[in-house]
């Protein structure tokens, strides 16, 4: 491999590496304002563990201690929250009555569609220059991406 090459290849990681670094910021911006969109009081930690609730719940508190790593008071503060909100639902477990289940409410899950639909019209109004082709590219180059670094 001749240095050039090498000098190359070594500026395109520099590039993505940096470009990684501004979606991350992005990313974490535009979950802030999701969780604002949800309920002006929601942090974006409890927004995950809301819209986690929304698509696999209902769950015990370990198991979203688990999905997140955190540890159990953690959890508990930010499902406290969010039952206070009237965002989620204590429940006892059908197979033992002791455990409790936690799952979205209705106004929880109706929060989270509204501001999933604004979201998604605002994201397809931004890259409706792109063709769908180009999308569908990009996904399967992003999610390649993510595969490759999945045990960073």
């Amino acid at each position: 491999m001749s240095t050039s090459a090498t000098t190359t290849r070594q500026d395109d990681l520099r590039f993505i590496e940096a470009e990684v670094g501004i979606l991350i910021r992005r990313v974490k911006r535009v979950m802030a304002d999701r969780a604002r969109e949800v309920h002006p009081d929601l942090h974006p930690i409890t927004y995950f563990i809301l819209s986690h609730l929304a698509q696999h719940g209902p769950l015990r508190a370990a198991d979203l201690a688990d999905a997140y790593g955190m540890d159990k008071g953690g959890v508990s503060r930010q499902v406290q929250t969010l039952v206070d909100l009237g965002l989620v639902e204590r429940q006892p477990a059908a197979d033992d009555r002791r455990a409790i289940l936690l799952d979205a409410s209705a106004e929880g899950r109706r929060r989270l569609e509204a501001m999933f639909r604004a979201r998604s019209d605002r994201f397809d109004e931004r890259l409706s220059a792109w063709s769908d082709e180009e999308l569908a590219a990009f996904g399967a180059q992003l999610a390649a991406y993510n595969r490759a670094l999945g045990d960073d």
